[in-house]
């Protein structure tokens, strides 16, 4: 992912807040402490080591633009009174496209776009082109007029345009992605498009800002901070004139904030994440005991016709996050590495990326090396490692002339000084003890800098040797869970609720995923300059799994490594993983035994860390 940031600043900002806003609590005047953009840039450039870029515009109280700067320095020092700064920030990661490309980048009109993310769909991409080159041309071609920020989809009254309006463009996107874009219209005309956005505070996906990858609206109250992680959204930002505003100020530029619904409708229904079927019927069950006999009778898996379905959008998820375009393709051949590997999986033999490993294999040129990451802080005693080496013979079995290297990633959590306290401004505004686990070891597993077993891997000499991976690309199996049943939580709400429980809950957890997960994650495993990639959160992929009856998704009362995720062990059976369609659900501070070090080193013992909730314990609040 590429690393985005809008500043507003000067003496001349008043931002009116939403309804959405004010209904959450969020106070306009808190502006908590400050951060200077050389800071912003910093962070920024660790997530887009390619280029970095800055512009800023300048913009009086009346609307008028003054122009339109670079920065090489600190904003807002020397903003003349009732003149507002816009800054924005870009570094860039670029993986497609014929020509490298910096951001931010300025159309002809004055329009300026920072994006971040990749377009899979909606907006046609040419091999020769770059995502944000492609997008800024559609967005170009939109209406700027005031009438479409009250109106979805009708013409435009004013100006009898047919043209799409950014709302209507923006939701035909199909990917995961976050912009910033400022719209230059006529004066008292001029918008300001962010993905997500709350008021007096920047957006930036950085180390010490905001990202989301999920929709969700301002449900909950919230104590705000400075940094804050935002729901996924439409806002935009818009200049009024005083004299419309109805507010005596002088020398003040009034920004409005807005929040704009997706204008299409099947990506409101993912949003929603609601299942037709959820409790079955005398007739359901009778079907699924016929099968489960037959089964038994056969001694033949019988996968069923919906196991399938999901195998091809999988398949089919996995095949565009992983097409080598012809810039990574040029860059690729230049280093002349017959083991090089462009890809590489977070990986720990267990279902979820074992599944997305003979995924890619399927898809990615065998020529290819592809890099299973693996961390430890056990050594080989680590149950992720334990599973990580069986699923490598399991992986060379099914596909033996790909090389597969395992990159065994091992440290101890008492060498970690510095690092703890880098990655704990990672995954901030997130600061429990569980969060920082999980960060740290998806941070090591980012940076891919571990050893090889050449005797394992059929590599070199045989010799155990030296490693760091130089994939810029790493497949990532979140959302399996969430959708899937795959928590111990979900069993228990099936347990005690049945079936309307269980969907409850998953729907819950899927809806919640953007702050619990994703933006944490993202920004731990981005600093190193990679790109997450998350095939299970693919928009057909969610769409194919609800349009699946619940009670062939899981069915819980059957042992652990059986009825959770059910269908998902159907798809690794189809694909030939017998042994990894067995492997019970394990968390990655539980399997790399982080979570034991730590619970060692900051409770005293597992023990005292058990009674204590230690996974939910905020770190300021417990010191030793």
């Amino acid at each position: 992912m590429c690393g985005i940031a809008l500043v507003l600043s000067g003496g001349g900002v008043v931002v009116a807040p939403s309804a959405a806003a004010a209904a959450a609590g969020i106070d306009p005047s808190d502006e908590g402490k400050g951060v200077t953009v050389d800071e912003l840039k910093e962070a920024l450039r660790r997530r887009g080591p390619d280029s970095l870029g800055c512009e800023r515009l300048r913009v009086c109280a009346d609307g008028r633009i003054l122009g339109s700067y670079g920065c090489d320095c600190g904003s807002g020092d020397g903003v003349d009174v009732g003149v507002t700064e816009l800054c924005f920030i870009g570094a860039t990661l670029q993986l497609r496209g014929a020509e490298p490309i910096s951001q931010p980048m300025v159309a002809q009109s004055g329009s300026v776009l920072v994006y971040n993310g990749e377009i899979y769909g909606g907006i046609h991409v040419p091999d020769d082109q770059n995502d944000t080159q492609s997008l800024l041309s559609s967005l170009e071609s939109c209406c700027s007029c005031d009438c479409h920020a009250l109106v979805r989809d009708e013409a435009c009254g004013c100006c009898r345009s047919v043209a799409k309006s950014v709302p209507q463009m923006l939701s035909t996107i199909k990917g995961p992605w976050a912009l910033i874009y400022w719209q230059a219209g006529r004066l008292e005309n001029n918008v300001v498009w962010p993905r997500c956005i709350r008021e007096k505070k920047p957006l930036a996906s950085t180390v010490k800002g905001v990202e989301s990858a999920a929709d969700n609206d301002f449900s909950e109250p919230t104590n705000m901070s400075y940094w804050e992680e935002l729901p996924c959204g439409m806002y935009s930002i818009q200049l009024k004139g005083l004299e419309k505003s109805g507010m005596c100020m002088k020398e003040a530029c009034i920004f409005e904030v807005r929040k704009h619904d997706w204008t299409n409708s099947s990506l409101d229904e993912l949003i929603q994440w609601k299942r037709k079927s959820i409790v079955p019927t005398v007739d359901d069950l009778t079907s699924h005991k016929n099968s489960v006999e037959d089964y038994r009778s056969s001694q033949s898996f019988r996968n069923s016709t919906e196991a399938y379905r999901v195998l091809t959008a999988l398949r089919e998820s996995v095949k565009l996050r992983t097409n080598l375009n012809r810039l990574f393709q040029d860059d690729l051949t230049k280093l002349k590495d017959d083991e090089l590997a462009p890809i590489a999986i977070l990986f720990s033999g267990g279902l979820d990326s074992m599944i997305l490993a003979a995924l890619l294999d399927q898809c990615l040129d065998s020529k290819w090396t592809i890099d299973l990451l693996n961390v430890s802080f056990d050594g080989q005693l680590a149950p992720d490692r334990i599973s990580a080496l069986a699923g490598l013979k399991e992986l060379q079995r099914i596909s033996p002339i790909r090389r597969w290297r395992l990159v065994e990633i091992d440290t101890a959590l008492t060498n970690l000084k510095g690092e703890s306290e880098h990655v704990m401004s990672l995954i901030h505004p997130s600061n429990t003890y569980m969060d920082l686990n999980i960060g740290i070891a998806l941070w090591l597993a980012a940076g891919g800098d571990g050893w090889v077993d050449g005797s394992l891997c059929n590599m070199q000499d045989g010799s155990r040797y030296k490693y760091k991976s130089t994939s810029r690309v790493l497949l990532v199996g979140s959302g399996a869970d969430e959708q899937c049943a795959g928590y111990g939580r979900h069993r228990t709400k099936y347990r005690l609720g049945g079936w309307v429980s269980l969907d409850e809950e998953m729907r819950l957890d899927v809806q919640r995923i953007w702050k619990r997960n994703m933006g944490r994650d993202d920004r731990c495993i981005s600093d190193h300059g990679k790109e997450a990639r998350f095939p299970f959160l693919d928009e057909n992929v969610i769409k194919t799994l609800l349009e699946i009856p619940l009670w062939e998704m899981a069915k819980l009362d059957e042992p652990v490594g059986k009825g959770d995720k059910k269908i998902l062990r159907e798809v690794a059976n189809l694909l030939g993983l017998k042994e990894a369609a067995l492997q019970p659900k394990r968390a990655i501070q539980f399997g790399s035994r982080i979570a034991r070090e730590s619970n060692r080193k900051n409770f005293g013992s597992n023990r005292a860390a058990n009674q204590a909730s230690a996974g939910s314990v905020e770190i300021h609040h417990h010191a030793r």
